[in-house]
């Protein structure tokens, strides 16, 4: 089977391609409504990428988002992963680690940084082994300032995962670990 990845903004992807994302979006996290059309604020830089077979079926996609974050009384960009999904008859096959791997190449190729994200903890496995690392103890708080959404709030089962691609970012790698870090995407996507 022939793939390809296909990237680029979340508004410019082709409307039969951001169909599918919807779809595959649906099929993971049912809402029952009708495509939002865009899902992520514009301000976030959202890119899409997605992994498409020789037929044009979408098998895998996520979004990547990002901001400055200061942390540490430093100023940093931040590139996180957002609506990672897998079509479920494609599951198993190694499409979506594939996919996240070049999202994780993708976020050092962008002059990013670090890439910074929290995933529910039962797939910390399957990050890792994507080249993504896991920050112990390390918490997000999304949302906004006035409004904080944080990533250890009550029901949740979240583990922050990261990739240090700059060498400030690395040489700071240690300040991340077991921290709270204030990422305040907003309201549209409180947290990724």
């Amino acid at each position: 089977m022939q793939l390809q990845i296909v990237s680029g903004p979340e508004g410019g992807l082709p409307a039969e391609l951001r169909a599918q994302v919807w779809a595959l979006q649906e099929q993971a996290w049912p809402s029952g409504r009708p495509d939002p059309g865009l899902s992520h604020d514009p301000a976030l830089d959202p890119q899409s990428m997605l992994l498409v077979d020789g037929d044009g079926r979408v098998l895998a996609a996520l979004d990547l988002l990002g901001k400055e974050i200061t942390h540490a009384a430093r100023t940093f960009t931040a590139r996180g992963l957002s609506c990672v999904v897998t079509d479920r008859a494609h599951r198993g096959h190694g499409h979506g680690r594939r996919l996240v791997a070049a999202a994780r190449r993708a976020v050092e190729d962008s002059g990013a940084d670090l890439g910074l994200f929290t995933c529910d903890r039962p797939l910390r496995g399957f990050y890792e082994s994507a080249g993504w690392q896991l920050l112990p103890g390390t918490v997000l708080v999304g949302g906004t300032a006035q409004d904080p959404f944080p990533s250890d709030r009550p029901g949740f089962d979240k583990v922050t995962m990261a990739g240090f691609c700059s060498r400030r970012a690395r040489a700071a790698r240690e300040s991340f670990v077991g921290a709270r870090i204030g990422l305040h995407p907003g309201t549209i996507d409180r947290l990724w």
